[in-house]
């Protein structure tokens, strides 16, 4: 009679955990189809922009072949995502396409069209709202919130070589990689710090901002001959949040 009770109590056990897998198993397919079909949602939408905006003027055209390659990113990502985190990632690079289209459209001068969901990778980085002009080795860099022929390079905001660096226009990508304003690691840490270090003056940061700055610089005040050159650099990925708008941030951010 135990025996049997043992028995009987032993495939309630076995069938409460088939059940259990079984349930949890059908959740995580939820959420990835979920996931799935959120990024299938707005790399399609990133695709119909890029497919029917044209433009003539510098910022315009590179405005949307940078919305190009996030498209084409985004689809390679779709393509192999097998798990959430995958599909947040090809979301991800949907909307920093999106991102790219409003700029472009703002170039054109038509309406920007409605306003995004945060991009993860803008997260703390803030906005341009004023004009800022610095020479750093020998050669000029400009940077400010809206198209010219002197900037015609967007970005999003994002992290560089560490740093937070905000959304705008810029005369140079110096974002794309360290080599991407004709210098080196160390000059493209020092075009950072000349175009938003509080160090160089005339910048209103707020104390967040700074502390932000502080973190993600380290200890590049004390010996820039040091560990400089190893950063890489980290932008546009990781996972879906933050704060395109650079949240508290004062100042010119």
């Amino acid at each position: 009679m135990k025996v049997f009770l043992l028995l009987i109590l032993l495939l309630i056990v076995v069938a409460v955990f088939v059940a259990w897998r079984h349930g949890g198993a059908a959740r995580e397919q939820r959420q990835f189809d979920d996931a799935r079909a959120e990024a299938q949602r707005w790399y399609e939408r990133l695709g119909g922009q890029v497919l029917n905006l044209h433009g003539d003027d510098p910022a315009t055209r590179q405005a949307l072949a940078d919305a190009g390659e996030r498209y084409n990113a985004a689809g390679g990502q779709l393509q192999q995502a097998k798990t959430v985190k995958q599909c947040e990632l090809a979301r991800e690079s949907a909307l920093e396409g999106l991102a790219y289209v409003r700029a472009a459209r703002t170039a054109m001068g038509i309406d920007p069209g409605p306003e995004l969901p945060p991009l993860h990778g803008a997260q703390g980085a803030g906005q341009l709202t004023r004009e800022r002009e610095v020479t750093v080795q020998g050669q000029h860099y400009r940077a400010g919130p809206q198209p010219g022929t002197q900037t015609p390079y967007y970005y999003p905001g994002g992290r560089v070589q560490g740093r937070p660096v905000p959304a705008g226009w810029y005369s140079t990508p110096v974002w794309k990689t360290a080599l991407g304003a004709g210098v080196g690691a160390l000059g493209g840490m020092l075009i950072f710090d000349a175009l938003f270090s509080p160090g160089f003056g005339d910048l209103g940061y707020s104390e967040g901002y700074e502390e932000g700055f502080q973190e993600a610089a380290g200890d590049f005040g004390g010996d820039q001959s040091g560990d400089i050159g190893s950063g890489g650099n980290d932008f546009g990925a990781g996972d879906v949040g933050g704060d395109f708008g650079g949240g508290d941030f004062g100042g010119d951010f």
